[in-house]
């Protein structure tokens, strides 16, 4: 075994990769060899790959909480995935498996139990994702970001250690996202997140109210894959884009006030960096609701204001945004008063420990 290697694993969406980035940056530093397991077809590669970080791909296969024919050969693929991740464990041989949930890390932190690899789980919403349930009797130690998710882990495994930040998220630079936008100062920036797939409900009425939200501010639009709108090249003081990475800092660092859904791990980089924001959660209907969870956590601490994608019209998300930045010092001051833990100084021990 490897004294200073580490597996991470995590995907299926943007959330369970980018904190892994956070870790791996400061890991890297510090002289651990890292690798990546993650499926074929997921986000993660892209996005790992992009970091010049060796990765592996695994079988996998998703977990429905309803019906559907995939049912039937998913399972299959998950064992399948099972055998491809002890394989390539044993070819690593890591000291520590670090997870992010997403359906592909459940065969890596099954494979790592098997081969009595140390396993260390983050939880990133306030109740555990049905992959990291099924992960929990197999893992060393749990992380979870909210208090509010000590509950739901039996046992002593359970430490709150808040969500890790990436160093970069929180070193961009105004100056940059404006000339990436070519914005003038005269104008606050409305920033508007859909998630790394992009959000048809909140574009088409960002779109819809587009005239009037021009009139108080510039809006830069993250508006997700194949989501552009032609139509509105050139528009001055609208700048859309189908995803970011490398920019987003510099967006983030420009940006007044955001709009956004609510996964944890965009939320506590908005909160990290004090930004009055607008969540939008994903409904019942798209998601198990963890993100409404996550936005009235945030609403009752007073780091945000709440609008339900069932309420959502043109006319609400321009009185909701002329509010929120109306009394934006409040909330701002709010988010300086949190305290803020170092959540990647304390995982990081937990990984030397291991």
């Amino acid at each position: 075994m490897h004294d200073r290697t580490i597996v991470f694993t995590g995907g299926g969406s943007a959330g369970h990769v980018t904190p892994n980035l956070a870790l791996i940056s400061r890991l890297r530093q510090s002289g651990w060899g890292v690798h990546y397991i993650g499926s074929a077809e997921g986000i993660e590669r892209g996005i790992i790959q992009e970091a010049n970080i060796p990765f592996h791909t695994i079988s996998s296969g998703k977990l429905r909480r309803y019906f559907d024919l995939k049912n039937l050969k998913d399972p299959f693929k998950v064992i399948k995935g099972l055998w491809d991740a002890y394989r390539v464990l044993g070819r690593i041989r890591p000291r520590v498996i670090f997870s992010k949930g997403g359906f592909v890390s459940v065969p890596v932190v099954v494979a790592g139990w098997l081969r009595r690899i140390p396993v260390i789980i983050h939880e990133s919403d306030m109740t555990p994702g049905l992959a990291n349930k099924l992960s929990l009797p197999f893992a060393t130690n749990i992380c979870v970001t909210f208090p509010e998710t000590m509950r739901h882990v039996q046992g002593d495994k359970a430490v709150c250690t808040g969500l890790p930040i990436r160093d970069e998220v929180l070193s961009g630079k105004e100056a940059k996202g404006r000339a990436i936008c070519d914005f003038h100062r005269q104008k606050p920036v409305l920033l508007i997140m859909g998630g790394s797939l992009g959000s048809q409900k909140i574009n088409d009425a960002v779109r819809m109210e587009l005239t009037r939200l021009l009139e108080r501010f510039q809006v830069v639009h993250l508006c997700g894959k194949g989501n552009l709108d032609p139509a509105l090249e050139g528009t001055r003081g609208y700048k859309q884009f189908e995803y970011v990475s490398q920019e987003l800092p510099d967006l983030l660092a420009l940006a007044d006030v955001v709009v956004s859904r609510a996964g944890s791990t965009s939320i506590f980089e908005f909160l990290a960096m004090h930004k009055p924001m607008l969540l939008i959660p994903l409904s019942r209907q798209a998601s198990r609701g963890d993100q409404i969870l996550n936005a009235e956590s945030f609403r009752s601490s007073g780091y945000s204001v709440v609008l339900q994608e069932e309420e959502l019209s043109p006319q609400l998300l321009q009185s909701q945004l002329d509010q929120l930045y109306e009394e934006r010092q409040v909330y701002i001051d709010r988010m300086k008063a949190h305290s803020s833990q170092d959540s990647l100084s304390q995982i990081l021990a937990m990984i030397n420990l291991a």
